[in-house]
């Protein structure tokens, strides 16, 4: 079993950063592998990014490649989204979600998922 915890999410203009950071509780945070997905207002979630149990390997969608950057840190159980370039279409609530397979972009992958911290980017 893994509870997680967003933070970090707020509104910020166009163009600003923000780092959101979810912390795990369970024993097998370090096993997992670790998504981060959003979903805005009458839309579907999706995913953002995701990484392995180890960190070696990450991956993005396209709408944030090159602008968000995922990275975990095991001693502290906690997995981070550091957002940066903010524009106004990446408002949305941001989930974290952990998997007990492999770091894969599809929702229906990840077991256990956290609330959700609202970031608002405004124009």
């Amino acid at each position: 079993q893994v509870q997680l915890v967003e933070s970090g999410g707020g509104l910020v203009q166009a163009g600003g950063s923000l780092k959101l950071s979810c912390a795990a509780s369970g024993r097998t945070f370090s096993s997992s592998a670790m998504g981060w997905f959003r979903q805005a207002p009458g839309k579907e979630r999706e995913f953002v990014a995701a990484i392995s149990w180890s960190g070696g390997n990450t991956y993005y969608a396209d709408s944030v490649k090159g602008r968000f950057t995922i990275s975990r840190d095991n001693a502290k159980n906690t997995v981070y989204l550091q957002m940066n370039s903010l524009k106004p279409e990446d408002t949305a609530v941001y989930y974290c979600a952990a998997s007990k397979g492999a770091a894969m972009p599809g929702a229906h992958w990840y077991d256990y998922w956290g609330q959700g911290t609202q970031v608002t980017v405004s124009s």
